[in-house]
């Protein structure tokens, strides 16, 4: 078994993250998860929550609003709708992305012939960033 994995975290602005990994832990949308190296493969999407990193460079930890993750034996690729060091979130960010996630809700609500589950999709997302905000310790208000 190998000790580590080459990982990979990349957002639509750039490459924040690329780097030999003991373990990453991952908010997956069906539930946190653990890969590790010799993981098998598997592809996820992400739902908002804090992506942990330990490896040969020291521990990073990131937060992530969505996206996919991409697990093999020997790479962990996640693509994130949107990625900031958790160091780097302000409470200004936050507060940005409180307010995305509730305007995506109210147009959820809003809308007449919205399918089945996007309100409650809608709602849930609402509840993981407010979840988020209480780990990161950011008010959602």
């Amino acid at each position: 078994m190998a000790d580590t994995v080459q990982f990979d975290l990349v957002s639509p602005e750039r490459l924040l993250a690329s780097t030999q990994a003991k373990e990453v832990q991952i908010p997956g949308a069906e539930g946190d998860m653990t890969a590790m190296p010799d993981h098998a493969p598997l592809i996820t999407t992400l739902r908002p929550g804090v992506l942990k990193v330990s490896g040969s460079d020291g521990d990073a930890s990131y937060v992530v609003t969505g996206g996919f993750a991409e697990i093999n034996a020997s790479s962990i690729s996640v693509l994130a709708e949107r990625a900031i060091p958790q160091s780097e979130v302000t409470q200004e960010q936050f507060a940005e992305m409180m307010g995305e996630a509730n305007a995506r809700l109210e147009k959820a609500q809003a809308a007449d012939s919205a399918e089945p589950g996007q309100v409650d999709d809608a709602a849930k997302f609402v509840a993981d960033m407010a979840a988020l905000g209480a780990e990161i310790g950011m008010s959602a208000a």
